[in-house]
Parts: C-alpha cells; sequence; structure tokens
C-alpha cells in the first residue's frame, strides 16, 4: 500500500530521472579515462584476496565482474553505473513512506556534487555508497517487523557494508547509538553474529599480515596538525552537498522533526555522528571531501523529509538547484569532450593522457618490466592499458607502503631486465627522459638485473633509542622475508655482487635525511646486530631501517621509531 497522497503515476518521473541518470554515468564511464586509483583497484581485481593494504575488498568484486563483461572504461564501472542507480530507486522508495513529492527528490538527488561523483568513479565508495543505502532500505522496514528474515539480511548487509570501506563501522555503530533498544531484540544478535562470522576472513587476512590497514590508516596517515584541515573541512562538505545549494541543505536538515520517528533519529544520529567524526580526524591529519559520502545518505533523507513537514522550500531554491545542476552537468560534460580548461584542474588531470602513456612506454619497453618511482597510481595505469601485470611501483623510503609491496609482481621481475622511470633526475640511474601528454616528464634508465627488498621486514629487536652526537651505537635486527629469520642467515643468501647493496639507517627530521650505511655484500662480517653512527647534530629524529639496491633509492624496511640525540 502506498502512502496517502501517492499515487503510482509519481513514480513515472523518478523512472526518467534513473533512466537520464544511468545513460548520463554509462556515458561518463566510457569516455573518460581512469582515474589513478581506479586503475589501482583493477589491480586489486588481478589478485582477489580477502584484504588489501589499503581497502576491504569489495571494491575488487565489483570491478573484476565488470571487467570480466568487457575491458574498457564502462566495463571496470558497470558495477557502479547500476548500482548508483539502484540506490537512487531505494532512496526514493524509503522516502515514500514520508510523501515526498518525486519533483523535489530530483531536484535534490540531482544537485549533490558527490552523488555525481560516485555515478561511474569505482573506488571502495561505489560499493559503500550502495550497501549503505540497502541497509537503511532493510532498517527501516525491520524497525517495524521484528522478522528473522529481515534480521538475516541486515547480517549479510552489514558485512557487505565493512567489506566495502572501514566507514561502514560508522553506519552500523551509530545506527546502534540513535536505537539503543535495539539489544532487546533476539534478531539483533543473529545480525550482529552473522555480521561479524561473514567478516571473520578479513579480520583474519589482517591479522595474518599484521594489520598493515589498521597500521596505515591510523598511524601512518597522521600528520602534523594545520588550521587549514579544520578550516577547509566544512566548505568541502558544503561542496560536496552541492556549489549552490549545499548551505541550504544544511539549513533544512537541521529542522527536520523527528516526531518520536525512530527512523528519522537514526538519520539524524548518523549524519550529525559522521560529520563529527571526520571534523575530529582534522585534528589528526587531512581529512578528504569525501571521506563523508555516508553521511550524506541520511542527509538527502533528512532533506526532504524537513521539506514535507514545512511545505516545502520557497520557489527561489527551486530554481537555485536547476542552476546548481546545470553548473554540475557542464563539468561533467566538460570532462567528457576534454575541454582543456577543466583537463588542467588538478583533481581532474588523471583521466586524461595515460592510455597513449601506456603506448609510448610499452614502445619503449616492449615486454620488459616497467619500474615506477613512489607512487601506485601511475603502475596501476600503465597496467591497466596495457592489460598486464608488468608495472611495479618502487615505495622508496621517502614515500609510503603501499598493495605493491605485498603483490607477487615484485618477485616476478628479480634479474630480469626493467625500465627504471623517475620523475627526479637520478645520476648514475636515469639517463633519458620520456615526455608524455600533457607536458609530464619522467627520466629514465634500464636496469639488466632487478633486485628489489620492499617485501623485506626489519624489526628492532633490541638497542638505545638515545645517543650522544655522532656516537656510533648497535642495534639488534631481524629481517623477515616470508618468515623471521636474523641477518646473519639471510644475508648469505641474498647474492648481491660488492658495491651494489646495502643497509641503512634514516634518520629524518624535518624532511632531511641522514644516512648511516653499510654494505650487503659479504664483505663484512654479520650477526644480527648492526653498527651504525647516529647524526652529529643534537634534536630528535625518526628512524627506519632501509635496504638499497643500486641503481633504486632504497626501500622501506622497517617502522619508523624515535631516536633522541643529545
Amino acid at each position: 500500500m502506498l502512502p496517502t497522497g501517492i499515487s503510482t503515476s509519481s513514480n513515472k518521473p523518478i523512472w526518467y530521472f534513473l533512466l537520464f541518470w544511468t545513460i548520463l554515468n554509462a556515458l561518463q564511464s566510457y569516455t573518460l579515462e581512469l582515474h589513478g586509483d581506479e586503475a589501482y583497484y583493477w589491480v586489486y581485481s588481478r589478485f582477489l584476496d580477502w584484504g588489501y593494504f589499503d581497502h576491504p575488498p569489495m571494491v575488487a568484486i565489483f570491478i573484476r565482474i565488470g571487467d570480466s563483461i568487457m575491458h574498457n572504461e564502462l566495463g571496470l564501472r558497470l558495477l557502479t553505473v547500476i548500482t548508483n542507480s539502484a540506490s537512487l530507486y531505494l532512496l526514493w522508495l524509503i522516502l515514500k513512506k514520508y510523501a515526498v513529492g518525486a519533483k523535489w527528490f530530483i531536484a535534490v538527488a540531482s544537485g549533490l556534487f558527490i552523488f555525481h561523483m560516485y555515478g561511474f568513479t569505482t573506488t571502495p565508495d561505489s560499493p559503500l555508497f550502495f550497501f549503505t543505502v540497502l541497509f537503511y532500505y532493510f532498517y527501516q522496514r525491520y524497525i517495524d517487523e521484528d522478522k528473522w528474515s529481515l534480521a538475516l539480511l541486515l547480517g549479510i548487509i552489514a558485512a557487505c557494508l565493512l567489506y566495502s570501506k572501514y566507514h561502514g563501522i560508522l553506519v552500523i555503530g551509530l545506527t546502534l547509538c540513535a536505537n539503543i533498544k535495539l539489544l532487546r531484540r533476539k534478531s539483533f544478535w543473529l545480525i550482529a553474529f552473522l555480521a561479524a562470522i561473514l567478516f571473520m576472513p578479513h579480520v583474519l587476512w589482517q591479522f595474518n599480515h599484521d594489520f598493515p590497514s589498521l597500521k596505515y590508516h591510523l598511524v601512518d596517515r597522521s600528520e602534523k596538525y594545520d588550521w587549514s584541515f579544520t578550516a577547509v573541512y566544512p566548505l568541502g562538505q558544503l561542496a560536496m552537498a552541492g556549489p549552490l545549494i549545499g548551505w541550504f541543505l544544511f539549513y533544512a536538515a537541521a529542522k527536520v522533526r523527528t516526531k518520536g520517528d525512530i527512523f528519522i533519529r537514526t538519520l539524524v544520529v548518523n549524519c550529525v555522528g559522521t560529520f563529527l567524526f571526520f571534523w575530529i580526524n582534522t585534528f589528526k591529519g587531512n581529512v578528504q571531501m569525501h571521506w563523508t559520502l555516508v553521511a550524506y545518505v541520511p542527509l538527502i533523507m533528512l532533506v526532504l523529509i524537513s521539506f514535507k513537514q514545512s511545505a516545502y522550500p520557497p520557489k527561489w531554491f527551486f530554481r537555485l538547484t536547476l542552476v546548481n545542476t546545470a553548473l554540475i552537468l557542464f563539468v561533467r560534460f566538460a570532462l567528457m569532450v576534454q575541454l582543456p580548461f577543466v583537463m588542467k584542474v588538478g583533481q581532474f588531470e588523471s583521466y586524461y593522457g595515460f592510455r597513449e602513456w601506456t603506448k609510448q612506454v610499452h614502445s619503449i619497453v616492449g615486454d620488459n618490466y616497467v619500474i615506477i618511482r613512489d607512487g601506485f597510481q601511475d603502475p596501476s595505469k600503465y597496467n591497466y592499458y596495457s592489460n598486464s601485470l608488468k608495472a611495479f611501483s618502487y615505495d622508496t623510503r621517502y614515500y609510503r607502503k603501499t598493495q605493491y609491496d605485498m603483490w607477487p609482481i615484485e618477485d616476478s621481475m628479480q634479474h630480469k631486465k626493467a625500465l627504471y622511470m623517475s620523475e627526479y633526475n637520478e645520476p648514475g640511474c636515469t639517463t633519458d627522459s620520456l615526455v608524455a601528454l600533457y607536458g609530464r616528464k619522467w627520466y629514465t634508465g634500464w636496469v639488466n638485473n632487478v633486485q628489489t627488498f620492499q617485501k623485506a621486514e626489519i624489526s628492532i629487536f633490541s638497542g638505545a633509542t638515545t645517543a650522544k652526537p655522532g656516537q656510533t651505537v648497535t642495534m639488534d635486527l631481524l629481517l623477515a622475508t616470508g618468515r623471521l629469520d636474523p641477518f646473519m642467515t639471510i644475508i648469505p643468501k641474498l647474492h648481491l655482487p660488492p658495491g651494489k647493496a646495502f643497509l641503512e639507517a634514516c634518520f629524518l627530521q624535518n624532511g632531511d635525511l641522514k644516512l648511516a650505511s653499510q654494505p650487503l655484500d659479504g664483505s663484512t662480517p654479520y650477526e644480527n646486530k648492526y653498527k651504525f653512527k647516529v647524526p652529529d647534530k643534537p634534536g630528535k629524529y625518526e628512524l627506519l631501517f632501509s635496504i638499497r639496491t643500486v641503481p633504486f633509492p632504497g626501500s622501506k624496511n622497517s617502522e619508523m621509531v624515535e631516536f633522541t640525540v643529545k
């Protein structure tokens, strides 16, 4: 039964809107090259697993399904296009209970910039958006009907939320906070138990790999505080809500009245709680604008419910939504037809030129490997557009770890010939250059016998973390290459030529790097004790250990530890 005042004919505008929306997203997907992140997740899909360094695996499944149908940009984004339209329809079904008009639903949904972004861009946010909406759809019914069948569905959906992106825990946790009486329902414990059991393979994957995702997101992404992180955050959220209408949407949502409605209260708690959570995170580091995607699902519902409660907004707002949507559509059109001004915008540059760049590089390397310094996007784009796994990201000690430090690509290229590419001119390493479309430049050089050790993990077993300036100190180190072995066991097996490999203690301070280097060629007697000289300058440093093999700059092989010279 439909609510009073809603007829079946009110669905027609929604169907027309969804048809237009789907076609628009499909065209955008087909005509626009991949973003670097999308290409990275395509490589995920080549190595299906229960987890990855950065994210859970749902995005890899989305991409694998679409790419198996057709290997082009539309294929990679196919499930995003389909599930995004399905999500909007589910939102419409949820809001029918509140007699929301189709006109305002279309006006607001088409005006949210973040909904346009994830109408075609395939990242972990794509499945997160779909399963968030699906969760609300069935949760709305579960509030009124305590059925085991609904609990079963919600348990599966909750697990899918967690497998999409870790932000899914916010949706689940805040929903429980908004309705703590759920704990009294026996069926609720089925939801919790089923979600936990289904998510357990990912937890075990994290355990077996020493929790890389937790370390990365909770520790490695922390930055020195900058006031701009906090100041820019609300401006970014207004832009995500709609460049012209965002401010009014937040105002309208703030006016909503719960009237004892548990579902509306759930929307309020999720919306406010998510925005507040990420605002607090601005004191820990820079928060990317789209991280709050799960907050815009309750936001749009609160806005439309508020409109209905207050007899809809003034007429000028509808006209403003038309201008707002027209502006967004113009930007999307500019992206599709490659208007020069939009191609120079930093956030959009990654969408252009890499198909031709891959052809340029492939014409040089043929079937050999390509090693690209510091960055997962460029090698991933080469892999996608060459439909191979011949490109590798050399993550130096100056960069961060990525999934490339875990994949078997590094193993397969050992002792092979490879082209090394860097955006830095590295003497003795890069002997030529390659200028791609739009002026981006790489320095290149051939490596005839590749030996790298990004997977090697050095653990500091014991040793002092304070010393006098210039003092020689000793630390007990262990090196793991698939298993934990002392250096004295590993080093003889490396078969490294003299002067080509070094173990280096790296002292970092405000961007400056001080090195203490020791050759790894058998010329020095090895135990598991490593002696090195600390910097002459007093101060606090971050110390890490790096294995450097010529001609590469050295990889990040240990955790950072604080070291004081005084």
